[in-house]
């Protein structure tokens, strides 16, 4: 018999991910507050649900992707009350680790389990599968996971204790934020000394001085264009929050605090809705680099 996915949240990611299930033979039913990513999934052939609880009484198995801690609890407060049988419920959004507290204390008490399985990867890699899930929780919750998360990522690593997820997928994510200026200062410096872009980019990445996300987001900006895969204001968010976890761990992190000037600077100038690639518009400018 088929199994029945819940997917809460259709936007970037949560949309690749339905999209990926389906074509990985789950049936899965979804809902976004969205009416345009509603369209999109079922254009692709997603199953819409009226809402949330809608959502929770086709699935046993329900994955949120969702923009914000608001719309996080939003939603396990409305699969708390539904009284429906337990459900298992994997929270794949980055958020303060607070809020992901909270959220799995409102569908605890309601019987339900949540795991905390935050994802490594842009919307560009959730299209192809190329995500890596950061599980916690429950330990037989993420085994009967385990297929699903197949059918979203190329790899889970399985973390332990419901919180570690989004410890872990907040020391990544530094790294990236740091990857992804450090990418945009090399392209700028490169061009600004005449390189070619193009060879810039093959050169870095054949070299020791490559990353993911140089391999990622060098190409918007060897192209100037910076379609979202990582909108910029939905990083700021990300940032905001492992900004807090390290200030409440009295750790210091000089490199990704530098970065934030640069992010900053880059909202100022209009680029929100763009990728977070974005940045290397903000270092052309200060460069006085003329492009095209």
């Amino acid at each position: 018999m088929t199994t029945i996915v819940g997917m809460i949240g259709l936007g970037i990611m949560g949309g690749a991910m339905a999209r990926n299930l389906a074509a990985a033979g789950f049936e899965v039913v979804g809902y976004d507050v969205d009416a345009t990513a509603v369209a999109r999934a079922r254009d692709a052939g997603i199953g819409i649900a009226a809402g949330v609880r809608d959502v929770a009484a086709a699935a046993r198995l329900v994955l949120t992707s969702l923009p914000s801690a608001e719309a996080a609890l939003a939603t396990a407060t409305e699969i708390a009350a539904s009284g429906l049988p337990p459900r298992i419920v994997a929270e794949t959004s980055t958020l303060a680790l607070d809020d992901k507290m909270a959220f799995a204390a409102i569908l605890e008490a309601a019987g339900h389990v949540p795991l905390d399985c935050p994802l490594s990867g842009t919307g560009a890699q959730a299209a192809t599968r190329d995500l890596v899930v950061f599980a916690s929780g429950d330990a037989a919750a993420m085994a009967e996971m385990a297929p699903v998360f197949a059918g979203i990522a190329r790899l889970t690593q399985t973390l332990g204790a419901y919180g570690q997820g989004s410890k872990m997928k907040f020391v990544a994510n530094l790294l990236v934020a740091i990857h992804n200026v450090a990418s945009a200062e090399a392209m700028v410096l490169g061009m600004k000394a005449g390189l070619d872009p193009q060879q810039i980019l093959q050169c870095v990445t054949s070299g020791a001085g490559n990353s993911r996300v140089f391999e990622l987001r060098a190409p918007m900006m060897a192209a100037d264009t910076y379609p979202a895969t990582m909108k910029l204001d939905v990083w700021k968010k990300d940032m905001s929050v492992i900004g807090a976890f390290a200030a409440d761990l009295d750790c210091p992190v000089p490199l990704f605090s530098a970065t934030n000037a640069i992010y900053d600077a880059a909202r100022a100038a209009g680029y929100g809705s763009e990728d977070a690639a974005a940045v290397c518009k903000v270092l052309a400018d200060m460069a006085r680099l003329a492009r095209g």
